[in-house]
């Protein structure tokens, strides 16, 4: 148990370093990860279902040739894409976020440094390295936030596409 709190600590000590904004970056990169789980916790599960449900449907429709048949053969794959897609948006404007609040950091903490500059002189390395630091982890915390739902919500993406089109060319046109 006392490594839990020891992880604690050294968390609360980390945020209280990087400033206001790390909090922000903090709360960003939470909700991110949250829709990741949730999109991959999707593929894993009510993807498949709402696939086979559609293809279920579309195959036991009697005709397959007509306008009417293609346009409902459109609506079944558009709102699979739909469900499919739901969340990636979001996720790729939260890991577009995490860099630009890492730079607000950066200026957040180096008004600081400019503020002990300008109240103590140049002298201070002390009170300086407050500021350096609090303009330093923020900037690290977004790139790290930035690169860890990159990779991930590219492979979301993909994986989305790749079900749409499979789902459209397994759905045929035949009767």
């Amino acid at each position: 148990m006392l490594w839990l709190t020891d992880s604690f600590e050294a968390i609360r000590d980390f945020m209280e370093l990087g400033g206001p904004v790390l909090r922000w970056i903090a709360v960003v990169i939470f909700l991110m990860w949250v829709l990741i789980v949730e999109r991959i916790l999707y593929f894993r599960t009510s993807m498949r279902a709402m696939s086979q449900k559609i293809h279920d449907e579309w195959e036991s429709r009697s005709e397959r040739r007509s306008w009417n048949a293609h346009q409902i053969r459109e609506l079944l794959v558009s709102q699979f894409s739909i469900d499919t897609n739901k969340n990636i948006p979001m996720i790729q404007t939260l890991v577009a976020l995490c860099p630009l609040l890492g730079l607000l950091g950066t200026v957040t903490g180096m008004i600081s440094v400019f503020q002990v500059m300008a109240v103590s002189g140049s002298g201070n390395v002390r009170a300086m390295a407050a500021g350096v630091s609090q303009a330093t982890i923020p900037t690290m915390a977004g790139m790290v936030g930035a690169l860890s739902g990159v990779l991930l919500v590219t492979i979301l993406s993909r994986r989305a596409q790749r079900e749409v089109h499979f789902l459209e060319d397994s759905l045929t046109m035949d009767h």
